[in-house]
């Protein structure tokens, strides 16, 4: 279940990118969760996914 609050969303999200995965679809896919849902949620407190660094920024 992810957070509901963007800043907690945004601390969880890129904790599990740094630590478990290597892309934001491979935790979507694996947590079966919407993409879409985490970049639009995200994208409300401007910060936007980094394919390079693979984080949000």
């Amino acid at each position: 279940m992810l957070p509901k609050d963007p800043m907690m969303l945004l601390s969880y999200v890129n904790l599990k990118l740094r630590d478990f995965y290597d892309s934001l679809q491979s935790l979507c896919d694996d947590m079966d969760v919407s993409e879409t849902e985490i970049t639009d949620k995200l994208a409300s407190i401007d910060y936007h996914y980094d394919k390079e660094k693979n984080r949000f920024v």
